[in-house]
């Protein structure tokens, strides 16, 4: 038996692959032997691209805004990606946005975005990607969900339901997409030093707080959450169906 965890050979696209938790994937499953392409709205990728190249995969990025994303943009992504890299076999749904304020005064436009972004763009990637899957019978399928995936927050209503939301949607395709050798799954990273949570990092005594309930006592690198990625973007998780793998350094657990 090879090693389960190669993935040469393999097609990869990554939502918002060139910054943060998303440009952690995209490295580490080029690092894994998958060619990588990623989507892009305001960080240029031509590093991320660069890094990729530079381990002798091949790379690519297509600029997308997901907050008016419709089917057509969904399939322009999706088959952009596929056209670049000569197939698709795996698809990281990682692009997100939080906004940060109280309920009560929280704009149903803001409520909206979030929602957008977060969980409509993900239900059209994941259905214009499965749409090639299921037809030749593999895939990978990989939702970044978040710890607030099953927990309220503060002041983050939009995001917590759409984080919330993904898990369903991963549960529910899964159980559609399985008997076609799809697999559907999900990582829920806990807090990363990010460009959405550099508010928190910045508010001594928010970051204090949540300090204090992390066992592991920091925040999380973006490429420390890349290795459930790999994971389940490989073989190596043949039989994980609707799983959501926590990389939270033991928030949840406390």
């Amino acid at each position: 038996m090879g090693n389960p965890f190669d993935l040469t050979g393999r097609k990869a696209l990554v939502t918002g692959g060139a910054t943060g938790i998303g440009e952690g994937i995209a490295l580490a499953l080029a690092q894994a032997g998958a060619d990588v392409a990623l989507t892009y709205r305001s960080h240029q990728p031509d590093e991320t691209i660069a890094k990729i190249e530079a381990m002798g995969r091949r790379g690519a990025a297509v600029k997308a805004d997901f907050a008016g994303m419709d089917e057509a943009a969904a399939e322009r992504v999706i088959g952009f990606a596929a056209k670049a890299l000569g197939g698709l076999d795996i698809l990281v749904n990682n692009a997100g946005i939080i906004h940060r304020e109280a309920s009560v005064d929280m704009p149903l436009a803001d409520w909206r975005h979030v929602m957008a972004v977060n969980l409509d763009s993900v239900w059209l990637l994941s259905q214009a990607a499965g749409k090639r899957m299921v037809a030749q019978g593999s895939g990978k399928i990989v939702i970044v969900t978040s710890v607030l995936g099953t927990q309220g927050g503060l002041r983050v209503p939009a995001y917590a339901s759409s984080k919330h939301g993904v898990i369903g949607l991963t549960r529910a395709l899964c159980n559609e997409w399985a008997p076609h050798g799809v697999n559907v799954n999900a990582i829920a990273p806990g807090y990363t030093a990010t460009d959405n949570t550099q508010a928190l990092r910045d508010d001594q005594e928010r970051s204090k707080a949540l300090l204090e309930r992390i066992p592991a006592g920091r925040f999380a690198e973006p490429h420390e959450i890349a290795g459930a990625a790999v994971f389940l973007a490989s073989d190596a998780s043949a039989y994980c169906h609707g799983s959501v793998v926590t990389v939270d350094g033991g928030w949840l657990a406390r």
